[in-house]
């Protein structure tokens, strides 16, 4: 029983999260959401801050094995533009994979990053960057490695403009629907990958030797 209590407990909070933020939630709406009492939610996670740790643990370590998996495919691939194709492919994917079994984290899991990076709560903001940013870097190496001469700064950049774009995809969708007035489905995460890798690509690519900005003044 106290297993089921604890999922349900972790489910119910990635739900709020994704919608409300960190801040917002309190410990009892929680509680309420999962049908539980919050003397169980501090029986199982003790504050509020090891649940938010505790659901990145459960989500960030498999998505980051799978882009990892993919990443290391993605880099035997000799071709250097189509290898940052690949790499691009390798850390989209994942974010918008089902939740299912946590297999890779799935799109509630990257909507609730997309809210609590929005926030600035500092609670979030270490647990996300102990979650994420090893993996991070270990990207922007593979793809530095595509771009000869590319700057450290750009690269950065586009990484972030990279991820802004993969949260707000996933948070909302609805939004290329209505300005394409219907011709476009914002929920195809198919063609949210391929839209998101093939802008990237661009993006990146236009770095390839140009030097880095403090130089250029």
């Amino acid at each position: 029983m106290r297993a089921n209590v604890r999922e349900a407990l972790l489910e119910a909070a990635t739900r709020l999260f994704s919608r409300n933020g960190y801040t917002a939630v309190s410990l009892r709406e929680i509680a309420k959401e999962a049908g539980a009492n919050v003397g169980s939610l501090t029986y199982h996670f003790g504050s509020k801050a090891n649940l938010l740790r505790e659901i990145y643990e459960r989500h960030a370590g498999p998505m980051n094995l799978r882009r990892t998996e993919l990443l290391g495919e993605a880099r035997r691939i000799q071709n250097p533009d189509e290898r940052l194709m690949a790499i691009l492919r390798a850390y989209v994917l994942p974010a918008f994979s089902s939740t299912s079994g946590h297999d890779g984290g799935g799109a509630e899991f990257t909507r609730m990053r997309a809210v609590l990076s929005a926030e600035g709560n500092e609670d979030a903001r270490e647990i996300i960057a102990g979650a994420f940013d090893e993996i991070s870097r270990s990207f922007l190496a593979a793809i530095a490695d595509c771009l000869p001469g590319a700057p450290a700064d750009g690269l950065v950049w586009r990484s972030q403009f990279l991820l802004g774009a993969l949260y707000y995809a996933l948070i909302n969708p609805e939004r290329v629907t209505r300005l394409s007035d219907g011709k476009v489905n914002g929920a195809d995460h198919e063609m949210a990958i391929t839209q998101i890798v093939e802008a990237s690509h661009a993006s990146f690519r236009s770095l390839a030797h140009r030097p880095a900005a403090a130089e250029q003044r």
